[in-house]
């Protein structure tokens, strides 16, 4: 009888336990894919907003604000800026020969100063030979 008993309160106890475990293993499997259907619920909004908003764009407007960043309306009058701003090969050589310092960039600039006033100087001269032939 004592056999009897202990191998029935063993079976309980065996039986218990796979309750216990099987109950456990749905209650963690259970919240495992609810947080997980959780998460790829708002992964999927994300991406059907972000979808939505592609979907939004218009290819020719952002094409014309393209261009007109990379070809501004007034394009030629800042090329003629350059241009009027830009420094002849004799001022850069110039400008290349002066050294940091008060005093030699005073005495560099009066250079500077003193070639284009004969730049100027020689131009006029030009135009006169030329009118005299």
């Amino acid at each position: 009888m004592d056999a009897t008993r202990t191998t029935r309160h063993l079976e309980e106890t065996i039986d218990n336990f796979e309750k216990q475990k099987i109950k456990d293993i749905k209650t963690i499997f259970s919240e495992f894919i609810t947080i997980e259907m959780l998460f790829h619920g708002k992964a999927l909004e994300v991406y059907t907003a972000a979808y939505q908003n592609i979907q939004k764009i218009d290819e020719e407007e952002d094409l014309e604000v393209f261009r007109h960043s990379v070809y501004p309306q007034d394009y030629s009058s800042r090329l003629d800026i350059v241009r009027a701003n830009s420094k002849s090969p004799l001022q850069r050589s110039l400008s290349a020969k002066c050294v940091s310092g008060t005093e030699q960039v005073l005495t560099c600039r009066l250079r500077k100063d003193q070639q284009t006033e004969d730049d100027d100087e020689e131009g006029e001269d030009l135009d006169v030979t030329e009118e005299e032939n």
